[in-house]
């Protein structure tokens, strides 16, 4: 059976009023920070004084919005915070024990799910942002950024199965320059455009019989019509059919 008797101890500082709980296996105290007589804060310690976390009523509503978790450690492992002071935690931010920003995961949508992840650098640049857009529980789009910001590639999961089916991959100011395809998710593509100025689709090869080699070349105009074909028919690793447009 849980212990649940407890002291309440009430102290005047010249900083602020707080009340002092003590609990068979943690002590809580209790502050008014701002002098208003609502308690807006509450740090919980273990019975050997570490601190474990410590919550926030920020906006005075009488609803936690924002909880520091410690562990044990000196700095907060965890922030979890209400961001739209609905009553319902929606944002985590996690940290490694030096309270470098490793992560961030976000309901985006208030919906009560977590659809999206940031991952970071230690240098505090995002890594790798990732969103589940069908609200299945899992990430279905990963976007990868380069250190000084710039998209370098997007990976979907466009099946929700769980595995990568499309990569796109951007150059020099966001630019698309390619998009591969898994068309039979197997786990590896099996298509490939190329693209000039990202909309400008210059070239498709295809992988038809899944081997592994490209068997199919196509090759577009400056107005986006298809002008020739390559064809390896026989799966050799060379042409035997090339048609042209008139």
């Amino acid at each position: 059976m849980i212990n649940t008797q407890f002291t309440t101890k009430y102290f005047l500082t010249g900083f602020f009023f707080f009340t002092l709980i003590t609990f068979a296996e943690a002590v809580v105290t209790q502050i008014d920070s701002d002098f208003d007589g609502k308690l807006d804060q509450w740090q919980h310690k273990s019975e050997k004084g570490q601190l474990l976390k410590i919550e926030y009523d920020k906006n005075g509503d009488g609803k936690i919005d924002q909880i520091d978790v410690f562990e044990d450690n000196e700095k907060p492992v965890r922030v979890e915070l209400d961001r739209n002071l609905d009553g319902t935690l929606d944002q985590v931010q996690h940290y490694s024990k030096n309270f470098i920003l490793e992560y961030v995961e976000r309901d985006s949508k208030f919906s009560g799910l977590m659809d999206w992840r940031e991952v970071y650098r230690p240098n505090n640049t995002v890594l790798r942002l990732e969103t589940d857009e069908n609200h299945d529980r899992k990430m279905d789009v990963f976007q990868y950024f380069s250190a000084n910001g710039q998209l370098e590639r997007v990976e979907y999961d466009t099946s929700y199965d769980g595995e990568i089916d499309r990569w796109e991959f951007f150059g020099e100011n966001e630019t698309l320059s390619s998009v591969h395809f898994d068309t039979n998710h197997d786990g590896e593509p099996d298509q490939w455009q190329y693209f000039h100025n990202s909309t400008q689709l210059k070239k498709v090869e295809h992988d038809t019989n899944f081997d592994g080699k490209t068997d199919r070349f196509e090759y577009f105009d400056d107005s986006g019509k298809l002008e020739r074909v390559e064809l390896d028919k026989n799966h050799d690793g060379k042409l035997d059919i090339i048609k042209r447009r008139p």
